[in-house]
């Protein structure tokens, strides 16, 4: 994957999806973030993750207000675990928004009802387009920062950090 251009499946979840009870292993005590990405979403759809590692990842739809609630960077952990390249929604919890950056997980604002679950999608965060393989259709979004992509570009904050820590983005 080059990190600025996405392509995977997509793999759709509904709106208001709270990140803490789908993907945390505060409802599944003594369990670490390898077995809840093998479970995560269960509650939502059974199976889901297991579809999901089995495609070996893909990007992740959902409905407005995606990660509503999470504070817990282990749910972008067990995503990442999932191998989910991006997530495609109306809007984000903010926290789940500024958590998802730090780990270098880019996650997109733009609309998603149109987008059905199975397609192949291309993502240009540098451009801010999704374009569909099945029907060409385009969904325009407003591209993330270049700081922001630049902290995804590294693998996230603390990647960026070790690199640059006068916190020069040019370089």
């Amino acid at each position: 994957m080059n990190n600025m251009l996405i392509e995977g499946t997509t793999f759709l979840l509904g709106e208001e999806v709270n990140t803490d009870i789908n993907c945390s292993s505060k409802y599944l005590p003594g369990k670490d973030s390898e077995f809840v990405s093998t479970v995560a979403f269960d509650k939502l759809e059974p199976g889901f993750a297991q579809g999901v590692i089995a495609n070996g990842g893909g990007i992740l739809v959902a409905g407005k207000n995606f990660g509503i609630n999470s504070s817990r960077e282990q749910a972008i952990h067990v995503l990442h675990l999932m191998k989910i390249k991006c997530i495609l929604a109306p809007s984000f919890g903010r926290q789940f928004f500024r958590n998802a950056i730090n780990n270098g997980l880019p996650i997109i604002e733009c609309e998603t009802s149109k987008i059905q679950a199975g397609e192949t999608l291309k993502v240009d965060l540098q451009l801010g387009k999704v374009v569909s393989n099945a029907n060409a259709n385009e969904i325009n979004f407003t591209p993330l920062p270049q700081e922001i992509l630049k902290i995804i570009q590294m693998g996230g904050l603390l990647n960026f950090i070790k690199k640059h820590p006068d916190w020069n983005f040019a370089a």
